[in-house]
């Protein structure tokens, strides 16, 4: 008899777990169904139909002709484009800038408004405004400082170098455009970088700058043996961000330089938009999207595989 009560006691407390175990899975599934949804809608949903328009000659408006598949076609066309060479070259010159321009700026600026200072929220909102500042705005702001010759930045370096330095035509020489463009981007974005850092730096637990302490360690070793191990995943998600963000630079160039001069600042998203809106070849400019697409998903995952290796 006993033994029959805790057999039955013992399949009611399986069957309890299973329910349990099924209604913990459908609470779940309902919590990630809202992300699952929209990434399906938003990204892999317009990702498949881009890869699908760029398997045709889908021009821009719709014509009397029908449109008809030309497979890989476009991907040929685009490969034996040399300017789409060059776009890519640009993008790929300004990402190796941006990085550790913007990327060091905003550590700096996060160890800095880390500390215990005067009006340190005050600082921080001031530190993150151009982040929040419309591109268009700050590009016509950044338009009137380079200004060629009687621009700001050209009378302080004139007023520096005592006449030395000649103006420099920033926008206008291609030697200079893209670093004009780095400097325009990297101070405008870096602020969002920098509240990333200063979540990361306020995760890191004050208990181990204490025992580093109690051990002897000095202001650098407690920086490197503890701030930097516990920064390691917002430095991955900090540089996958701004890689990304890199790779789709696209409303400086189209508002101040429209890739010139001589190509010099032609990005691979000004190459796409000019093919899909000016050219009205959307099955071409699709293409574009997809090989950017992937070109960006490598690089990231190369990325996190060397910091991972590396352990940074």
């Amino acid at each position: 008899m006993v033994l029959q009560q805790s057999t039955s006691s013992t399949v009611v407390r399986k069957a309890s777990a299973r329910r349990h175990d099924r209604g913990r899975v459908m609470q779940e599934a309902a919590m990630l169904a809202p992300a699952v949804i929209l990434l399906t809608l938003f990204l892999i949903v317009p990702f498949l139909l881009s890869f699908w328009t760029a398997m045709t000659n889908q021009p821009l408006v719709p014509r009397p002709t029908p449109v008809r598949f030309v497979w890989f076609n476009n991907f040929i066309r685009i490969f034996q484009d040399d300017l789409f060479w060059t776009a890519l070259w640009n993008v790929s010159r300004f990402t190796f800038w941006i990085i550790p321009a913007q990327c060091g700026l905003a550590f700096a600026t996060a160890l800095l408004l880390h500390q215990k200072l005067p009006f340190r929220n005050l600082l921080r909102g001031m530190f993150f405004l151009p982040a929040i500042t419309s591109m268009v705005v700050v590009c016509v702001i950044w338009g009137t400082l380079f200004q060629y010759p009687t621009g700001p930045f050209n009378q302080i370096l004139g007023f520096l170098s005592g006449g030395a330095i000649q103006p420099i035509d920033w926008l206008g020489d291609p030697q200079w455009a893209m670093f004009s463009l780095v400097l325009l981007s990297a101070w405008q974005a870096y602020g969002f970088q920098m509240i990333v850092y200063l979540a990361g730096l306020q995760g890191i637990p004050d208990e181990l700058y204490d025992a580093a302490k109690i051990d002897g360690a000095n202001a650098f070793r407690r920086f490197w043996h503890v701030t930097m191990p516990g920064l390691r995943p917002t430095h991955v998600f900090v540089l996958v961000i701004t890689t990304i963000q890199a790779f789709k630079l696209y409303t400086q160039v189209a508002i101040l330089t429209q890739g010139g001069p001589k190509s010099s600042t032609e990005t691979v998203v000004h190459y796409m938009v000019r093919a899909g809106f000016e050219e009205q070849k959307m099955g071409y400019a699709s293409a574009v999207s997809v090989i950017l697409f992937v070109i960006v998903l490598v690089i990231a995952l190369i990325q996190r595989q060397l910091l991972r290796r590396f352990d940074v």
